[in-house]
């Protein structure tokens, strides 16, 4: 009995414990959901996993199929950057203890009823189930909120390396304040709509009401929430990040107000869309977008400054190939930078280009490729989000030597390869034809399987290990435990 109390109070009392449950449970709901994926249906995998299963698989109910899943995922990884904030900023053990559980409980009650209701049988009280997994996960961050509150002055900075004013207040806690705060109002984005249920409203997806010309509040709504949503998620992680690494110094001077005022001004333009603001909504939503992203890139170029310093400190004239090897030496501190980086050529680029020529060249092309279009972006910048935690996690968890070199370049050149292969076909219209793509199109989703199957393979073979650990009396999960109990107490 003792061996089951010890392990349960680490996996879901330890911050290192919690964040491993909601990835294996990620994990295993991309592995197995991925199988009834279009390329799995080509090879006749998907028929086989549905009927070893026993999944109820109706075609007219595929929206809602998918609106599930994707909520699924989504709060569990809204759950792990929950779990990184209370581990990371400082705040009462009540609120970290009451946020984390809440926030647990209701992820877990999303996804395994949920999927239950959606892919098992319509069993409604799943589905009461799924809701509630919802609500408290809503209730978790209304808390988060006011655990961040950040005119508090115990949370005040004395350190002058850190962004704050003159009376001492921390504008990067104020910025995780605004981040979280904007989330919680952004989710009644889509619950308001759900709401209606039964009453004129009916699942669709985004992506294929897009040439409609005219739209109802309920669709703008819900077409508002999917894209503000997952920008809060990439802001979140961005200043998770950055207090990872420690971002300081002058350049975290300019980049938090930013952060803030971005956050704000995004919301803002997102909202607008169901108010008679619309027309001029999407440029707010641009001049938002541009303070944060901004903010990302000084983040950038501090950590990218700090790599190589602190590699090159031996050295009193180092080359740049010295410079280039000592920014790239650790993968998981320059992975995640990277991937900001990288993102910008698969996902913000692509998205920018799309928007200033949409009605010169994509709304000429078949609407078929449009909704390609828009698919591929918004999975390229969730994979792109999955990407960075894993490298965080890979650092939390203190992967040193070969081993932590494998693991960050396997996430990074893999995720890349999937990425970019996935852009290439987005954008194949602007540079080949229609009756000439077939043997792009079959090279390019050979890149992709291999890149996100051997990613999954990766991950499998981490959460082997972990689980393998849990067995041994003192194994690596025992010490994080111990160091997580000696911090708490320091605090």
């Amino acid at each position: 009995m003792q061996f089951i109390k010890t392990r349960f109070n680490y996996l879901f009392g330890a911050t290192k414990g919690l964040i491993l449950v909601a990835i294996a449970m990620i994990g295993m709901v991309t592995a197995v959901w991925g199988m009834l994926s279009g390329p799995m249906a080509e090879m006749g995998v998907r028929e086989v996993v549905i009927k070893l299963l026993h999944m109820d698989i109706v075609q007219a109910e595929r929206e809602g199929r998918i609106i599930i899943l994707y909520h699924s995922i989504a709060m569990a990884v809204v759950a792990i950057e929950t779990y990184m904030i209370t581990g990371l900023l400082k705040m009462k053990p009540f609120f970290k203890t009451a946020i984390n559980v809440l926030i647990t409980v209701g992820y877990l009650l999303t996804m395994i009823f949920g999927m239950g209701f959606a892919y098992f049988g319509h069993n409604w009280a799943f589905h009461g189930l799924y809701i509630t997994g919802l609500s408290l996960i809503f209730f978790a961050g209304v808390l988060l909120c006011v655990a961040l509150w950040p005119w508090n002055k115990e949370y005040y900075v004395t350190d002058k390396e850190y962004a704050h004013t003159r009376s001492g207040f921390d504008l990067e806690r104020a910025a995780f304040f605004a981040t979280a705060v904007t989330t919680v109002l952004s989710a009644l984005f889509g619950a308001v709509p759900g709401s209606y249920y039964g009453h004129g409203f009916e699942t669709f997806l985004a992506e294929n009401v897009i040439r409609y010309p005219e739209k109802s509040v309920m669709e703008y709504s819900i077409i508002g929430h999917l894209h503000i949503m997952l920008a809060l998620i990439a802001v979140m992680i961005t200043l998770i990040i950055g207090r990872w690494l420690n971002f300081k110094g002058i350049l975290h001077k300019f980049a938090m107000p930013l952060m803030i005022l971005g956050t704000i001004v995004l919301n803002l333009g997102v909202w607008g869309v169901v108010t008679p603001l619309e027309p001029v909504a999407h440029m707010i939503i641009y001049v938002g977008a541009t303070p944060s992203m901004f903010a990302a890139l000084l983040l950038l170029i501090w950590s990218w400054n700090k790599l190589i310093k602190d590699g090159t400190a031996h050295l009193a004239k180092p080359t740049f190939l010295q410079k280039l090897g000592a920014l790239v030496r650790d993968p998981l501190k320059f992975g995640p930078t990277w991937q900001m980086l990288f993102m910008n050529f698969t996902t913000s680029g692509i998205g920018i280009f799309m928007a200033v020529k949409l009605e010169e060249i994509f709304r000429v092309w078949p609407a078929r490729e449009e909704r390609i279009e828009l698919t591929g972006h918004w999975h390229a910048l969730s994979a792109i989000i999955a990407t960075i935690i894993l490298f965080y996690y890979g650092d939390m968890i203190g992967l040193k030597g070969k081993v932590r070199q494998l693991y960050g370049w396997a996430i990074l050149i893999l995720s890349d390869i999937a990425l970019a292969a996935v852009t290439v076909f987005e954008m194949k219209r602007l540079f080949i034809t229609e009756a000439e793509q077939q043997p792009l199109v079959n090279g390019l989703m050979y890149a992709i399987d291999f890149g996100l199957g051997m990613l999954l393979v990766l991950l499998a073979v981490v959460m082997v290990w972990r689980l393998t650990d849990l067995f041994k009396g003192k194994g690596r999960w025992s010490e994080e435990k111990d160091q997580e109990l000696s911090q708490e107490v320091m605090k």
